[in-house]
């Protein structure tokens, strides 16, 4: 066993309250921005809405698989690496899709459908895709996974606050309206926040074994938002369309993954840095393709 399998990031249980606080208020904060009416898109979009489900739920679970074959990582980075793929889309694809001028509908429409069915999909994708990790077994039975306990958290902190927020927003939207901007900016405050004081307490070890975890993040990733916008090309979908499922197959909410490890792995250290990276460097390159799309637009888009 690889020493990064046996490290633990320090997280206390007053940190990691807090933690889920903020995310369910972050939940909270991005289902201002859906609707109901958000789900009937799909009939505008089947094609495409479609082939994002496809690369979510099996073609980037696979490629993962063939990521850790080919590059042999510690168990627990290869654990790490499969639950950030079966994290559901992070609450920025939207905005970057609507910022690079790709088919921000059909984002909207595939965030919603991921998010809401990530109680399910989570938990149960996890248990199945990480039994293709050779010698996770020890590690798996060393902990308590149980898939209706991960998926009753998933509810708590991603489902419930979401829809409460668009019925909120479907019953007073003036109101919505009006405490949506600060709600974004507020919870995107306290959870970095959270994590900066977190990476703090832990830097050493962070520094010393990042170098597991970064190579592959960035692979992991370019694979992550090629495979979202190839299959797209493959099925000749709009170039908008294309580069909506990009985003949508590319950044993950891995501060859910991250709630995952420190609730069910105790602060596993390859799982950990791997999902906290991926917080990371996904918002950076998210930003630098949708930075270069948005200059490269075109009436197709």
């Amino acid at each position: 066993m690889h020493p990064v399998d046996t490290l633990r990031i320090q997280f206390n249980a007053d940190q990691l309250v807090i933690l889920n606080l903020a995310m369910a208020f972050l939940m909270f904060s991005v289902s201002l921005d859906i609707r109901l009416a958000d789900f009937r898109q799909v009939v505008r979009f089947p094609k495409s809405v479609a082939a994002g489900l496809v690369v979510q739920y099996l073609l980037f679970p696979l490629l993962t698989l063939l990521i850790i074959y080919f590059f042999k990582p510690p168990v627990s980075v290869s654990m790490g690496l499969v639950l950030v793929t079966m994290c559901p889309s992070g609450n920025m694809t939207n905005f970057l899709t609507h910022y690079s001028k790709s088919n921000i509908a059909l984002s909207v429409t595939l965030n919603a459908i991921i998010i809401l069915a990530a109680s399910v999909i989570t938990p149960a994708g996890f248990l199945f895709w990480s039994r293709g990790i050779a010698g996770s077994e020890e590690i798996r039975r060393s902990f308590s996974i149980g898939f209706s306990e991960m998926a009753l958290i998933i509810l708590q902190l991603i489902v419930l606050p979401l829809v409460f927020g668009m019925v909120l927003n479907a019953r007073f939207p003036s109101f919505t309206e009006r405490i949506r901007p600060w709600t974004q900016r507020l919870a995107l405050l306290i959870f970095f926040s959270i994590l900066v004081l977190a990476i703090i307490a832990n830097r050493e070890n962070i520094v010393k074994y990042l170098g597991f975890a970064f190579l592959l993040v960035a692979v992991h990733n370019g694979v992550a938002l090629s495979s979202g916008y190839w299959i797209g090309r493959a099925l000749k979908l709009p170039e908008g369309d294309c580069r909506a499922l990009s985003f949508e197959s590319g950044v993950h909410n891995t501060a859910l993954g991250l709630l995952l490890i420190f609730r069910f792995f105790d602060g596993l250290g390859g799982m950990a840095l791997v999902a906290a990276w991926w917080g990371i460097w996904d918002l950076i390159t998210g930003f630098a393709l949708a930075t270069w799309w948005r200059r490269t637009a075109t009436a197709e888009v």
